[in-house]
């Protein structure tokens, strides 16, 4: 199982850091045993598994349950947990009682918070300060949906200045990695060129010390997919196939 110091060791390597989106048992232990470096359990069960509109809904309480399933199914990959929506941005002091929760109750061996540069610098300080590694996430960051909207982001010089601001606040403030997600390649490029720490692009070009998916769109199985995320395979019509060969045989007499 790699360790957030082994994995720091990927950059300066040249290892690329693979990974993926987990939600349950059986979807981790797939994804362990295929190799992943880095499991995170996303807020993007939010959607994927919760059937909500977007992230704002998921509570501490959800994700770690969901976590504690993932833990189970894995022996190799580094476990990150989403710090949900409300769970750290009102005060340090609740971001700290969060963070310890998730570590406490799960297993997982770091949590992820959204946002950067000023906000939420000195609550990743905190965090790693007393022992929880931390893995930052700028640029479209889905809990500010009603805000920044699905929109790409880093479009304009004064949003390419505010993230790369953000990017090296947040590696001074002790984060182990950096997810950049849909942003401009040449902006990411930029970011990972700049930082000592890996950045992990999601939607955001293939200059990135390593990528993230949500594993369900890589499988297919979503029904809106992000304009930037690959799907490897339709599972979601194999399934629909499958269900109606199985519905037919049993009509049939022949289940």
């Amino acid at each position: 199982m790699p360790t957030v110091r082994q994995l720091l060791q990927y950059k300066p390597n040249g290892k690329q850091i693979v990974a993926l989106t987990a939600w349950d048992f059986a979807i981790a232990q797939i994804l362990d045993e295929a190799g992943v470096d880095l499991i995170l359990v996303g807020d993007s069960l939010a959607m994927v598994t919760l059937g909500y509109e977007n992230t704002l809904p998921l509570t501490l309480d959800e994700i770690i349950h969901h976590a504690k399933a993932v833990k189970r199914g894995v022996k190799h990959a580094l476990i990150v947990v989403d710090l949900p929506f409300l769970s750290y941005q009102t005060s340090t002091e609740v971001a700290i009682g969060s963070a310890g929760k998730i570590l406490k109750e799960t297993g997982a061996q770091a949590v992820k918070l959204e946002g950067g540069h000023p906000a939420m610098v000195a609550t990743v300080a905190r965090l790693v300060e007393i022992g929880i590694p931390v893995m930052g996430h700028i640029g479209l960051t889905p809990q500010s949906v009603h805000q920044l909207g699905y929109r790409q982001q880093g479009q304009s010089e004064t949003d390419r200045e505010r993230l790369i601001a953000s990017a090296v606040a947040l590696e001074a403030a002790g984060a182990f990695a950096i997810v950049l997600e849909h942003i401009p390649a040449d902006l990411a490029k930029s970011i990972s060129q700049k930082l000592s720490i890996p950045t992990i692009g999601i939607g955001a070009g293939a200059d990135c010390d390593g990528q993230v998916l949500v594993t369900a769109d890589l499988l297919g199985l979503t029904q809106r997919q992000p304009p930037f995320a690959k799907a490897y395979v339709n599972l979601r019509a194999t399934i629909a196939q499958a269900v109606q060969d199985y519905s037919a045989e049993v009509k049939e007499g022949r289940g």
